[in-house]
């Protein structure tokens, strides 16, 4: 079991750095040709802390976003409250619920929200403002169903709902997930996969588009007020496709360190490596840190950190916070607070 598992691991750095090579003699990162780019951003403070290598690891609520086969481990119901205070004063925020069902496997339910303030709208003639305000915002809602196969193997499937605004103009998709989980017989070590965002296009409609037009200006007496609608080009989704590895390379009564791995390989970026560790004690207090986006061109993420306490341990009350910073480089650093509950 040993050399299979060693095996898995060669073969699949060998593939990893296989394709990461062939990106880089293409000169092309594909970054911005995708829609609804914030279903890429990372769920959880204790996932964020750790570079967001968390695909192998997978075990609280959270999972919903990460690898949805891991809800089928969660022994009792629990929800998840994320916020992060993200870029530019965008908020995101994250809602979930995991429901395990016994024998008939777990389910799960979450929302993601981003969100901003009130924008003036300028144009060449006004660019002091019109006296009008737009916003945009971001919405996805999806359904999980996970189950075990073994006491080992894990799958599970997510389906969502997208919806995108921008003033009066809207797009509308759907996705599934599709995630794994394995763990193995070397010190416990588990390889999770997930595919994250296989759906369908998405292209901006709304009646702002809808114009009015002279089809021939050169007539006089016809119609040129006629109806028309310009057509905006479909984008696809950010398909993601990702492989972890996760162990506890110490664990004892009252300390364990576990480290992690992803690999990142997206339709709209180049690949990339997540690093992380956590420290618990007493697995009532929790230290993490990690490294996203390793190998990233133009990356601006670097470094991230984090902290947790879990009052269950402590105070036998059933909750967990969480807090992660994140290093954006010349952009601004972002922080992220959860709030895991267990019923």
């Amino acid at each position: 079991m040993k050399n299979k598992t060693l095996m898995l691991i060669v073969l699949f750095t060998f593939f990893f750095f296989n394709q990461s090579v062939s990106q880089i003699e293409s000169n092309v990162s594909k970054v911005g040709i995708t829609a609804a780019p914030f279903l890429t951003i990372g769920v959880g403070a204790k996932a964020t802390s750790v570079g967001g290598a968390f695909v192998a690891t997978a075990n609280d609520a959270s999972a919903l976003f990460w690898n949805p086969s891991g809800i089928a481990r969660l022994a009792k119901p629990e929800g998840v409250f994320s916020h992060i205070n993200w870029i530019a004063d965008i908020s995101f925020d994250f809602i979930g619920f995991v429901l395990p069902a016994g024998r008939f496997g777990t389910v799960g339910a979450a929302i993601t929200s981003m969100s901003m303030d009130d924008m003036l709208v300028r144009t060449e003639s006004r660019p002091l403002g019109t006296g009008e305000y737009f916003t945009s915002s971001d919405l996805a809602l999806s359904l999980s169903y996970a189950f075990n196969l073994t006491d080992r193997f894990s799958i599970g499937f997510t389906g969502k709902y997208i919806r995108q605004q921008i003033w009066k103009e809207t797009a509308q998709g759907f996705a599934i997930d599709v995630g794994t989980l394995f763990t193995t017989g070397f010190h416990g070590m588990r390889i999770g996969a997930v595919l994250s965002n296989f759906g369908t296009d998405m292209r901006m409609t709304g009646e702002d588009l809808v114009h009015y037009y002279d089809i021939d200006p050169t007539s006089l007496g016809n119609n040129d007020e006629i109806f028309s609608e310009l057509k905006t080009d479909s984008w696809p989704l950010p398909l993601t496709f990702q492989v972890g590895l996760a162990m506890e390379i110490m664990q004892n009564d009252m300390n364990r360190i576990t480290v992690s791995m992803d690999a990142v390989q997206p339709t709209d970026n180049t690949e990339s490596i997540n690093l992380g560790m956590e420290y618990a004690l007493r697995e009532g207090f929790f230290l993490r840190g990690g490294y996203r986006n390793l190998f990233l061109r133009d990356s601006e993420e670097g470094i991230t950190l984090g902290a947790g306490i879990d009052l269950n341990r402590i105070y036998n009350l059933p909750l967990r916070f969480d807090y992660a910073y994140a290093d954006f480089g010349r952009l601004q650093d972002i922080h992220c607070v959860t709030l895991i509950i267990q019923f």
